[in-house]
């Protein structure tokens, strides 16, 4: 017998079919001796009234605003490709029937985001049928809070924290986000945008000064872990320091003078984070959450309704906090149809 070997070795992959799977309900009943009129019971996970379960309701909302599928895009990819008629119509209500459920989630999550003792926000602008709105998120260790409100204000803010107070508040220097925790540090990140645009318009001595000085500082920040509380008070002393020394040089150009002002009225708020180990010196964790709405708002132009307008932030809101725990998107959805979904 000739001996054999291995020559080759691979992977074929392929996906089978995809097709729905339908069961006919037929519920029994009649009318009893007594004259009163029965019906059996609907079998655990397939009440009577929308035809489409859990499955199906995932799925559409995860490509509707994860994806940005629109209705009738994703009208079109549920009869191709699984070979299910379903209406734009249809759509909309599958999405209107979450109502309950987004509420009662971002209520959830509204409450952990009050407990935190760090908070981060951010905002940006999108649409309800055809006027500009805003869509704020609030984000801290545990949960993650989206909210779409017809007005810029603070008081949207105040209102999602009912009165709670976080240690330290993280975010850009947008009036509406001040004042609203015991300390707060604004986004270096955007400090170092103003710090730019001196130096491009060509003040050549104190802004490229202060630029070193904050990405030190940021550097700092980013080896807290390893290094003792008293070593980081004297960090933060010699930053104060330093920018004190800093802020005596004389303005050489216009763009200076006016860079110079700006710190001055928010140098307060700078170096939070260098004693708090959990507070981050740029509020980019924010602005990455509010990301994906911004392509929505590009992709959709925005809602058509209010109703739905709520359930694309009830959406990044149990998608948000569930991503903090590890879980995908389409986990976190469909944990909150079958009713398990929780923030702790």
């Amino acid at each position: 017998m000739l001996a054999r070997r291995m020559r080759a070795r691979y992977d074929h992959i392929d996906l089978p079919p995809i097709r729905p799977i339908i069961t006919r309900v037929e519920l029994m009943g009649g009318r009893c001796r007594c004259g009163h009129r029965f019906r059996a019971e609907a079998p655990a996970g397939m009440p009577p009234g929308s035809p489409f379960g859990p499955g199906i309701r995932t799925l559409v909302m995860y490509l509707h605003h994860a994806h940005h599928i629109s209705f009738e895009r994703l009208s079109r990819v549920m009869g191709e490709l699984f070979g299910l008629k379903v209406s734009e119509g249809a759509i909309a209500n599958i999405f209107q029937r979450f109502t309950g459920q987004m509420a009662a989630a971002r209520d959830e999550i509204a409450a952990e985001i009050r407990k935190a003792d760090v908070v981060a926000s951010d905002e940006t602008t999108t649409r309800i049928r055809g006027q500009t709105c805003w869509q704020w998120a609030f984000i801290s260790d545990k949960a993650v809070l989206h909210a779409i409100a017809r007005r810029r204000a603070k008081a949207v803010a105040e209102e999602v924290m009912a009165g709670a107070r976080p240690k330290v508040w993280v975010s850009d220097r947008y009036a509406g986000q001040q004042d609203l925790a015991d300390a707060h540090q604004v986004c270096l990140a955007h400090v170092l945008r103003d710090v730019q645009y001196a130096i491009d318009c060509g003040d050549a001595v104190f802004a490229p000064k202060i630029r070193d000085h904050l990405r030190w500082c940021i550097r700092v920040g980013r080896r807290r872990e390893a290094l003792k509380d008293a070593t980081l008070k004297a960090y933060a002393a010699k930053a104060e320091d330093r920018l004190d020394r800093l802020l005596a040089i004389p303005a050489a150009h216009p763009a200076g003078a006016v860079l110079k002002k700006q710190i001055k009225g928010w140098r307060t708020k700078f170096f939070v984070f260098m004693t708090h180990r959990n507070v981050p010196a740029t509020n980019n964790i924010s602005e990455r959450e509010i990301r994906p709405s911004v392509v929505f708002r590009k992709v959709t132009n925005g809602f058509r309704s209010e109703w739905g307008a709520q359930i694309h932030a009830g959406y990044r809101s149990v998608t948000g906090t569930a991503r903090l725990k590890g879980h995908t998107p389409l986990e976190a959805i469909r944990s909150l149809v079958d009713g398990t979904f929780a923030v702790a």
